[in-house]
């Protein structure tokens, strides 16, 4: 295989047509050799997945400590129990559409990093907030920053990435998050062992109000890393190419990939790109088309039937955290109970993240460019229903004679969940979709996940309690397996990417495969995947017509 390089004089250069022009930009990107740009990608947007995942779960920690300072008799009721765990969802939906359709109608750099910069001011105003309204107003505007994250960085790393590690560069910003559980976890740890003596002493609790803040507020610091990276890199050559239609100034953020700088051109009339304009009825018109709306659905239709699940899975937390040896405490002394249960959730949450949730994302980052994207996600949903099915029917033997089992079963579902659709359903969107719809439709998907989300909050938060406290625990299990069940065959309708380039995805080139520059086979092996990330490809002999040619690493499989 072939691919073009830059041409051997200016000569060549103004020869071009602009189709040709637009190929060699997108062939620079496609088939890129592994550079420090592509790491600074990465950690750039995994610092966003690392503070998004920090706040979002510290957050969670820090609703029973919230509860304890501003709720009646210490404790939140049933609605503002509810009330707080439905923000975190409904935040995420508004932030996901609104910073999707931004970055599609403005461009990836102009909206990338506001979102982060609202997430950071809002904690700083969340942790300063004197009474609960203030806490409340502030979090769903940290949540909405945290929604616009998703498609802005699973875009923008899809854009910039090589055709042959594409998969595993989504995966490594998308692992963060595992990280910034962990983390939030580990620091609401140690901040809780700091005031044990200070929150023992005082029965008004004031001492669990400075541990909250410190905890959330300690989430702007990872934050301060990202912004000013995210301030700095190039807007993305395909969004310049097809939707601002700048072929000159898409040239030249391409070579940001390959040397680390980049030239802003005004001095010249831009050559423009002949490509389809982003407008409402053109959106109607392409999504119309059953071939372009079949993965949207399934896209969308898989990350909502997950969600489903798995903000279902954590209505009940306490019976795993008991089943481990950290459940809800038993002392009778009111402070004393107070700092146990803190201690436990985090103890237990960093069990828990430990057993299964972090593990899940690295083994996707070492197969998703070998086996592909929809094995893992087929695979994960089979094993999640089957999962569940145990879970459910045997809910009642498992949890009287072995909760251990009933543990290992859920680090088991949350391994899965991420060796599986939870990874995939971020990926996928961020290359299915032709540019200038391709994070409007990344925010789309998403949002149904956190609509899903939303629904199994509010549905199944007093269907549990059917018949007595946890008693309807198993049937809930039992529906949360029949969604498992739907994202099998939601699966069926997006195609395989590992491979192919986004052009080709998304039938933005039509000649594509008859000119064979963008597709290219993976490594076969994990070492291959691995060491060729940071091996050069020879260059094969300039060609007749002028052109240098990049070898092909190996024979193609699709």
């Amino acid at each position: 295989m072939t691919t073009f390089s830059p041409p051997s004089s200016p000569t060549a250069e103004r020869q071009l047509s602009k189709a040709q022009a637009r190929r060699k930009v997108l062939a620079e990107i496609d088939n890129a050799p592994f550079t420090q740009f592509h790491v600074r990608t990465v950690l750039t947007a995994g610092a966003g997945f690392f503070t998004d995942a920090y706040d979002i779960f510290a957050i969670n920690l820090c609703a029973y400590m919230i509860g304890l300072v501003y709720g009646a008799d210490g404790q939140l009721t049933r609605s503002q129990e509810l009330g707080l765990k439905i923000a975190t969802p409904v935040g995420n939906l508004v932030g996901q559409l609104v910073f999707g359709w931004l970055a599609d109608k403005w461009g990836r750099k102009k909206i990338y990093g506001i979102e982060l910069l609202i997430m950071m001011v809002a904690t700083f105003g969340q942790t300063m907030a004197g009474r609960g309204p203030g806490v409340n107003v502030f979090g769903v505007l940290i949540l909405i920053g945290i929604g616009g994250d998703y498609p802005l960085s699973a875009v923008i790393t899809s854009e910039f990435a090589a055709t042959r590690f594409r998969g595993r560069m989504m995966i490594g910003v998308f692992a963060m998050q595992g990280f910034g559980n962990i983390t939030a976890s580990v620091v609401a740890l140690i901040v809780t062992a700091a005031f044990k003596d200070s929150v023992l002493d005082k029965p008004d609790y004031r001492s669990v109000d400075y541990v909250w803040r410190i905890v959330i507020g300690i989430g702007m610091v990872p934050g301060l890393f990202a912004i000013w990276s995210r301030m700095t890199i190039p807007e993305s050559p395909r969004f310049t190419m097809d939707v601002e239609r700048n072929l000159d100034q898409a040239s030249s953020d391409a070579d940001f990939v390959k040397f680390g700088k980049f030239d802003v051109i005004e001095d010249r009339v831009p050559r423009r790109v002949e490509v389809p304009k982003a407008s409402r009825r053109d959106f109607i018109a392409h999504f119309s088309k059953w071939p372009n709306l079949a993965p949207l659905i399934g896209c969308a239709w898989s990350w909502f039937a997950l969600d489903f699940a798995f903000y279902g899975l954590g209505l009940n937390p306490s019976l795993i955290f008991h089943a481990i040896g950290f459940g809800n405490s038993k002392a009778e002394n009111l402070n004393q109970r107070a700092f146990d249960n803190m201690y436990n959730t985090a103890v237990g949450s960093i069990i828990l993240s430990i057993a299964g949730l972090i593990p899940g994302y690295w083994f996707t980052f070492a197969f998703i460019d070998s086996w592909g994207r929809k094995p893992i996600q087929f695979m994960g949903f089979t094993v999640l229903t089957a999962i569940f099915i145990v879970m459910g029917f045997g809910y009642t033997k498992i949890t009287t004679s072995n909760q251990a089992s009933f543990a290992f079963l859920y680090a088991l579902a949350n391994f899965f969940q991420n060796f599986g659709p939870n990874s995939t359903t971020f990926v996928l969107p961020g290359e299915l979709f032709p540019t200038r719809y391709r994070s409007t439709a990344h925010g789309i998907s998403a949002a149904s996940g956190k609509l899903g989300a939303v629904l199994a909050q509010v549905l199944l938060l007093y269907a549990k309690d059917i018949g007595g406290p946890n008693k309807s625990v198993d049937h809930i299990l039992e529906i949360l397996a029949l969604f498992m069940m739907t994202g099998i065959f939601s699966t069926a309708l997006i195609p395989e990417t590992k491979g192919r380039s986004l052009e080709s995805l998304s039938g933005e080139v039509e000649d594509q495969d008859a000119i064979g520059m963008f597709d290219q086979g993976p490594p076969q092996s994990l070492r291959e995947q691995f060491t060729s990330l940071f091996k050069r490809r020879p260059r094969a002999p300039p060609s007749s017509d002028g052109w240098e040619g990049l070898g092909s690493t190996g024979p193609n499989h699709f």
